[in-house]
């Protein structure tokens, strides 16, 4: 008997040790397979590189209107708004924001379940049983179900805790689409601003541009002159070498002049989108007009108060931590669940293959009412800290307003004086001109009255481009929108009478005693 059974045992042993010898050659291969699969670095390749560079090239300046003719500022403005890459960033943040609030809006629905699934093995599921009091069989092996079947159900469930958290979840996501827009507001305000200023700049270098030509040359066309004499000894060393020095002086001023103005146009292209290095034309004004501001001070406080973008969006941040707050509350109450569904099962031993159910079910995380005092804490401060960073943005509008308005104030004083000494200047060059002599004093005289004139019609259009920024920078400040909130059509055409008209609203406002909407 013992040798049988340890001819069995050895048998059985025999049977196992070839599925034992398999195993650390299954793991092998399984790691070189999980070897083969592992992620190396792919660097960029220059051919790649290259095609992207194009490509993106091309992105940047497609389906843009071209300029027609000389851009005034409005539709300089209208250019920036439409093609200006910042602010379609921001328009593209607003839309996902948008897009998120509607994901947001179906979390709020029940969940409807469609499952499905197929079972096949590869022998019969039977069991049997046994009597817990005798221990003995009770039942001898037996099967229930089939060797293979399928099973498919569709359930709709609705938990009233998940829908109450997913509400407030879908309110702040509401509150974070106007966010997103109120950033789009500043986006454009500021690049409103940008262009009203670097478009005056670039006026000023166009009606510039043709003027420093010729002073230059006749700089140095004198400089050479002068050299001849020092070279022939014509004149006193140091008479020649300190007429040179000054001229030598205006030269590099004047070249520091057409530097400057060699920048302002590349400016204005880049806010309007304009491929860089492309010729183009401003409609110059007759004349420079000063903007009015007659708007008492307190009304522009206000008003700021009332319309800046970013007290709108502290505004949504609080009620985005009220929200947090209720929806802390909502995670702490117990949640209720309701089930109703179709079910389908292929098992030929069961009486009914189809069959409808319905469940309630209730839920309490009870660990969480001994943490709801902190949650409730947390979602107090948060609150508090929203409601203290809208009190400071609060004193940071009147701040801005005050300073808006003593800037735009200093900036006008400086236009004016400006425009009188670019009169002055002028009049000094006509009157050099008609008193210069053939000699090198008095042509270095006039030459010196051209630089100098040049200069200060060149501060005149800085100041002028610097108060037109002052200005726009109070609109800015008192949260005017340079559109109407519904435009038909985002066509250039449009979009320029658009601006055109809220700039008129917006001049008729500033220059009056009233309030804007």
């Amino acid at each position: 008997m013992q040798l049988a059974l340890s001819h069995n045992g050895a048998a059985i042993k025999a049977r196992r040790a070839p599925k034992l010898a398999l195993k650390p050659l299954a793991v092998l291969t399984v790691a070189i397979a999980l070897t083969g699969c592992a992620i190396s670095p792919t660097p960029i390749t220059l051919d790649e590189r290259q095609t992207d560079v194009r490509a993106e090239r091309a992105d940047l300046f497609k389906n843009q209107e071209p300029v027609a003719g000389p851009i005034a500022l409005d539709e300089a403005m209208a250019r920036a708004v439409k093609y200006n890459l910042d602010f379609r960033l921001k328009q593209m943040e607003e839309a996902l924001a948008q897009r998120q609030l509607d994901l947001a809006n179906f979390d709020l629905l029940p969940k409807l379940t469609a499952a499905a699934g197929y079972s096949n093995r590869s022998n019969q599921n039977a069991s049997s049983s046994y009597s817990v009091i005798t221990g003995q069989q009770s039942l001898e092996p037996s099967v229930s179900s089939d060797d293979e079947g399928s099973t498919a159900s569709l359930t709709l469930s609705w938990n009233i805790l998940d829908f109450g958290v997913s509400y407030f979840q879908a309110k702040q996501q509401a509150d974070r689409a106007l966010v997103a827009q109120e950033r789009r507001r500043k986006t454009i305000h500021l690049v409103m601003q940008q262009v009203r200023q670097a478009y005056w700049q670039a006026a000023g270098a166009q009606a510039l541009e043709g003027k420093i030509g010729p002073v230059l040359e006749q700089a140095r066309a004198a400089l050479a002159d002068s050299r001849k004499i020092e070279a022939e000894k014509l004149q006193s060393p140091l008479e020649t070498l300190n007429y040179q020095r000054q001229l030598l002086d205006i030269i590099r001023q004047l070249e520091a002049i057409n530097d400057e103005l060699s920048q302002a146009k590349p400016k204005l292209a880049s806010l309007m989108n304009l491929e860089p290095g492309k010729a183009y034309q401003l409609a110059m004004p007759s004349e420079l007009g000063t903007p009015a501001i007659s708007m008492p001070l307190d009304k522009m406080e206000e008003t700021a108060l009332l319309n800046r973008p970013e007290l709108m969006e502290a505004r949504y941040n609080e009620r985005i931590s009220l929200n947090e707050t209720r929806k802390a509350i909502a995670r702490l109450l117990p949640g209720i669940q309701f089930d109703i569904g179709d079910n389908y099962d292929s098992n030929s031993f069961l009486v009914n293959n189809e069959w409808r159910s319905a469940g309630v079910r209730v839920s309490w995380n009870l660990l969480g009412v001994f943490n709801a005092r902190s949650v409730l804490q947390a979602a107090d401060a948060q609150s508090e800290i929203a409601r203290n960073q809208k009190l400071a943005m609060s004193m940071a509008v009147l701040t801005q307003t005050q300073v808006a308005y003593r800037d735009y104030l200093g900036r006008k004083r400086q236009f004016e004086l400006s425009s009188d000494l670019d009169g002055v200047e002028r009049r000094i060059l006509d009157h050099t001109r008609n008193a210069a002599r053939n000699d090198a004093q008095g042509r270095l005289a006039e030459i010196r009255a051209a630089a100098s004139s040049l200069m200060s019609e060149l501060r005149r259009y800085q100041s002028y481009g610097a108060l037109q920024g002052a200005y726009g920078q109070v609109l800015a400040t008192l949260g005017l929108d340079p559109l109407p909130k519904g435009v038909p059509n985002y066509d250039l055409s449009t979009l320029t009478q658009a601006i055109q008209s809220m700039e008129s609203r917006w001049d008729d406002t500033v220059s009056k005693d009233g309030k804007a909407g």
